[in-house]
């Protein structure tokens, strides 16, 4: 075998040393104390890199010399705090192992999926900071049961599941829906069994979207529809509802093969559309406010949960522009002119109660 051969295996050998010998930030590494100075303590973790731990890098406690933390030629397991400088010399924290020994077990449930628990701290822009491990976690509003951050989350203990756990960039993401959402695949089915339609029982709001509300029933989110929240229209649940609000509500609905409950709460009330049919009649002379306008018409809150239209040509004689007109929350007196409120139909007019008030 020639020198050439021979020079090229060496270098290879050593390149691969070199490799084997990288350090990368929040790497845990084991190496000896070697000397202990003012400015530092030097440390051998092997090959050719020297370390340095910072005195400020020694103890989370208190100490007057290094001395009486550490010793030379002790041996220990560090954590890298930066990488090789120009001088190839690496920074090591000994305080800062138990955080990488958290890092791991983070990652460790994050690929296993398993289940942890955390203690909400604050409220942040898009979710909420938790913490777990001495270390700060981030819940996006999107993982959270709720959608949204509250402030009766704060100091509350969530189980979740991490979604990254990522050190060197101090990132750690979790998650409260997945790990809900396996909970309520284990007891869904038991839950479901013990309903019936009909049934009257208590949850509590965990959730509020532009569709409507999830309640909590025995662990599980039912649905409650924006339009079975209350007779009246209602633009968004947030208007009427509160998260962590305990209310009762009615089962609308069970669908036994997907594991879903639909609710409402307004079929817990008397249907005012049944009520006004004894109260109201043709020809009746009533006060009611304007809760919407339109090119159309407007529309009249003459009950609660009932709303009637007086259409644009029911206005006046003449031709009017209704948005000049009337005016949102205005009290105005009107005549039903229709009234059908078995179809929920009734009609107004102020027209003709001008023109009746005329004769």
């Amino acid at each position: 075998m020639n020198e050439a051969i021979l020079d090229k295996m060496d270098f290879e050998k050593l390149l691969e040393m070199s490799f084997e010998n990288t350090f990368k930030v929040a790497d845990l590494v084991e190496g000896t104390i070697v000397k202990i100075e003012k400015s530092g303590i030097l440390v051998d973790v092997g090959g050719k890199t020297e370390a340095l731990l910072p005195l400020w890098e020694i103890s989370n406690l208190p100490f007057e010399n290094p001395g009486d933390v550490i010793s030379e030629g002790e041996k220990k397991k560090f954590y890298i705090v930066s990488e090789a400088n120009e001088e190839g010399q690496i920074k090591v924290s000994l305080k800062r192992v138990h955080l990488a020994e958290n890092w791991a077990k983070l990652e460790e449930a994050r690929r296993s999926d398993a289940t942890v628990e955390v203690k909400v701290a604050s409220l942040v822009k898009g979710g909420v900071i938790a913490e777990i491990y001495d270390l700060r976690g981030f819940i996006p509003a999107s993982q959270l049961r709720t959608g949204t951050p509250h402030e009766n989350l704060i100091s509350q203990t969530l189980c979740v599941k991490v979604l990254e756990a990522d050190p060197k960039r101090n990132k750690l993401i979790l998650s409260e829906r997945l790990c809900v959402q396996e909970e309520r695949k284990k007891i869904a089915v038991e839950v479901i069994a013990s309903l019936e339609e009909d049934q009257v029982i208590e949850g509590e709001i965990v959730r509020l979207a532009d569709f409507g509300a999830f309640i909590d029933v025995n662990g599980i989110d039912g649905l409650l529809p924006i339009s079975e929240i209350c007779w009246h229209k209602v633009k968004h649940p947030s208007d009427v509802l509160t998260l962590g609000e305990k209310i009762k509500v009615k089962v609308l609905r069970i669908d036994r093969d997907l594991n879903r409950i639909s609710l409402s709460r307004k079929r817990m009330e008397e249907n005012p559309w049944v009520q006004v049919e004894s109260r109201f009649e043709e020809g009746q002379v009533i006060k009611g406010v304007v809760n919407k306008i339109t090119d159309f018409g407007a529309f009249v809150c003459i009950f609660p949960g009932v709303e009637a239209l007086l259409p644009v040509a029911e206005m006046s004689q003449e031709h009017v522009n209704p948005y000049e007109m009337l005016s949102v929350t205005q009290e105005i007196e009107v005549l039903i002119k229709k009234f059908t409120p078995r179809e929920k139909r009734i009609g107004l007019s102020i027209k003709d109660l001008n023109r009746a008030e005329q004769h």
